[in-house]
């Protein structure tokens, strides 16, 4: 089995692109670092539902997108590794949450450990 850390977050459409040149670097920072597996996803069929939702747990607003992001790990404690070097990189030096290209406050995240893998 996997650990996999999962994130939700709203991006600014205009902002896209910016996010994904961030993206792109993050991610090659996490597999430079030993994660399996790094993906982002931009909702394409994503809709408000009648009690919860991603657009509602992000508080989504008008001109934004929601955006599904996960890393794969071989266990917690890899993951733990991983991150600890990720954040240490000096790749990511710099990078203050002012100047994301997103509202880092509606983003949740959190791990998780497989308990299904076909």
């Amino acid at each position: 089995m996997s650990y996999v850390d999962g994130f939700v977050l709203p991006v600014p459409q205009e902002r896209l692109a910016e996010y994904r040149r961030m993206a792109r670097k993050a991610g090659a920072v996490w597999k430079d670092h030993g994660a399996l597996a790094y993906l982002e996803a931009v909702s394409d069929d994503v809709r408000s539902g009648k009690h919860t939702s991603f657009p509602q747990a992000v508080k989504l607003k008008q001109n934004e997108v929601v955006v599904f992001a996960y890393i794969v790990y071989r266990s917690r404690a890899h993951r733990d590794r991983v991150n600890a070097k990720a954040m240490a990189d000096p790749r990511l030096a710099g990078m203050d949450a002012k100047d994301m290209p997103f509202d880092g406050k509606r983003m949740f995240w959190g791990g998780f450990k497989t308990f299904v893998d076909l």
